[in-house]
């Protein structure tokens, strides 16, 4: 059993599945979980100090003795410093997000470290490719948090023709259908975010994974359109609020009081109301809490059926 492809190899995982590296959800219970399961656990650093994304990375390596990788934020001030934490831990995988990772590249690579950045175009993924990528993440704008414009079915096979390094597919993807769907437009392997949100190891608090799991098709909002930096999440009060004040073109630093802080406050504090319930539109498909183990190998078992008719 199992799906090998140069990704699997590439970073040495059982299965081609790498979780999202989400600000607040993605520590080192998750990634622990998920690279146990077979698949790679991802610590987002988001906007944490360096020292907490080391003790993340020392906590992480207590619970699991496979590869797991480290997602840092390029546009965070403190990013040089966390790129530093990352190659004295010895972490096997980065991914990053928000920026150019050109000037840390040679960094890394000296460190044996698998630099993986996410795309949103395929300028961008060939920038990444030049730059000495390993592999890139072509993220369609179906995905939670911070979003691009092109959909995962036109992005992907327009980077997998781009690029001779592997791609993974992400956005939009939630079970082995979308997982088969991926490796038919030449993926090597999916990322997920918003599946792993709802799973068990996950700390995202009950009220934030009951709305995730009790979404419709259409209860994901974009808010940020007008400042340039767009999100998707799910509708609440605060989305209301912004959107209205978006389109009475409140300027971008009222906004950002608004949702300050909003991420933690939902995944923390559970507040549902005026938290950033940051999903992907594949939200309305999950329907249930389950182990990363059962989530990994439900999503194998019907990718597999689908691909090879097993």
């Amino acid at each position: 059993m199992g799906i090998k492809t140069d990704i699997t190899k590439l970073l040495g995982i059982e299965y081609p599945v790498i979780q999202g590296g989400m600000a607040w959800v993605a520590e080192y219970h998750l990634a622990a979980a998920v690279s146990n399961a077979g698949g790679l656990g991802i610590i987002g650093a988001a906007s944490a100090p360096p020292e907490v994304v080391r003790e993340q990375i020392q906590k992480t390596r207590e619970f699991t003795d496979k590869p797991f990788g480290v997602n840092v934020m390029l546009m965070n001030p403190n990013a040089p410093e966390v790129a530093q934490v990352v190659a004295e831990e010895g972490v096997k995988v980065v991914t990053t997000g928000a920026g150019n990772p050109a000037k840390f590249m040679e960094l890394w690579k000296n460190a044996g470290i698998k630099v993986i950045p996410v795309v949103a175009s395929v300028a961008m993924a060939r920038m990444m490719e030049k730059a000495g990528a390993d592999a890139v993440v072509a993220e369609g704008t179906e995905s939670g948090g911070h979003i691009g414009s092109a959909t995962t079915m036109t992005l992907v096979p327009q980077v997998v023709d781009a690029v001779k390094i592997p791609v993974i597919a992400a956005g939009g993807i939630g079970d082995g259908r979308g997982f088969a769907a991926a490796m038919m437009l030449g993926a090597k392997a999916v990322q997920m975010g918003t599946r792993f949100i709802v799973a068990k190891e996950s700390i995202v608090h009950k009220n934030y994974k009951d709305r995730v799991i009790k979404a419709k098709d259409i209860d994901s909002e974009v808010t940020g359109r007008s400042t340039g930096h767009p999100i998707r999440v799910l509708r609440n009060k605060m989305t209301r609020e912004y959107l209205k004040m978006e389109s009475e073109g409140v300027g971008l630093e009222e906004l950002e009081m608004l949702t300050l802080g909003s991420l933690r406050k939902a995944v923390m504090d559970g507040d549902v109301v005026d938290g950033s319930l940051m999903a992907g539109q594949i939200a309305g498909l999950i329907g249930k809490e389950q182990t990363c183990k059962e989530i990994i190998e439900e999503i194998m078992d019907e990718a597999e059926k689908l691909l090879f008719g097993k």
